[in-house]
């Protein structure tokens, strides 16, 4: 209706079509459509122009008033998506949430003046329960698989790191672990239903197939108590690369070569299938992905 609209006003497709940033063939078309709906000519084409037909001078009073109540309803929707939306409800997994979530909120801030942030941590099952639920506007999640009811963007890459204490027999130079042995060890691990479980468990059946995993030593839900345990030499752990870069670095921890186990996983975003990414969380799930970007390619 706004392209007939158009058409009426400059009495030419081509204008009509430079007023909306298409091309010529596309207003033809989308006329011909609805002259085909409604099932009467509106428009006459001449060598001089585009004119109305009788029927299509009608047809243009009304569509007026039917496109001027279509973008008031646009305005107001605009408007209460701005006051809901104004506060955003992040549900993340622990990594994202202790490790990349405090520069994205600074950056949020600095983008989006006056927009509060409620956060909440939770391990990846329960943040993909927490938006399913509308509990959450946006989830941040470690590696699971596709969860019904749910959309999501790949916003980094991780990859879990098997680290022991500098005393453990593991830790000497050139020493290497295949992954039945790890499979065999008891470990410190991350409680079921979070991202870093869920992924070591898969890439152990991906190459060991349905292999009974030895029970865990223990089962932490905390990143730092994690380490604490590991450093302490109570037994190996398998944790994110960005939870332990810097203690590996500075000799706290030893990583662990593991021949022939792909660590690797996607950070996501998630959010309700059917319900558009809009306003503040379509803002910040893109500042994330930017930042993510920058780090990779810092020039």
């Amino acid at each position: 209706m706004d392209m007939l609209l158009s058409v009426a006003k400059h009495g030419s497709m081509g204008r009509a079509a430079e007023e909306h940033g298409v091309t010529q063939p596309a207003v033809s078309s989308r006329i011909r459509r609805m002259e085909r709906l409604l099932g009467i000519a509106l428009i006459e084409r001449t060598t001089q122009g585009t004119t109305l037909t009788g029927a299509g001078s009608l047809v243009v009073e009304w569509a007026r008033d039917v496109v001027e109540s279509a973008a008031s309803l646009e305005r107001g929707v605009e408007a209460l998506r701005g006051q809901t939306q104004a506060r955003l409800r992040i549900a993340a997994s622990m990594t994202v949430a202790e490790y990349l979530m405090p520069s994205w909120l600074t950056t949020a801030h600095e983008e989006v003046p006056g927009l509060a942030i409620a956060l909440k941590l939770a391990n990846s099952t329960e943040v993909a329960r927490l938006v399913t639920n509308g509990l959450a506007d946006i989830g941040y999640v470690e590696g699971l698989s596709r969860t019904s009811g749910l959309l999501s963007a790949a916003i980094a890459c991780d990859e879990l790191l098997v680290v022991v204490a500098r005393n453990h027999p593991w830790a000497r130079p050139g020493a290497r672990v295949c992954a039945r042995e790890l499979a065999e060890t008891p470990l410190i691990q991350r409680e079921p239903g979070s991202g870093t479980r869920w992924t070591l468990d898969r890439a152990m059946q991906q190459t060991l197939g349905r292999v009974e995993l030895a029970p865990p030593m223990m089962e932490l839900t905390s990143t730092t108590a994690i380490k604490s345990a590991a450093q302490n030499g109570l037994a190996p752990a398998v944790i994110s690369s960005l939870a332990v870069a810097a203690d590996v670095k500075q000799g706290y921890l030893v990583a662990v070569q593991v021949e022939g186990l792909d660590l690797r996983r996607t950070l996501q975003a998630v959010w309700p299938t059917g319900r558009p990414l809009l306003g503040s969380a379509r803002t910040f799930v893109a500042l994330s992905r930017r930042a993510h970007q920058r780090k990779r390619h810092p020039n």
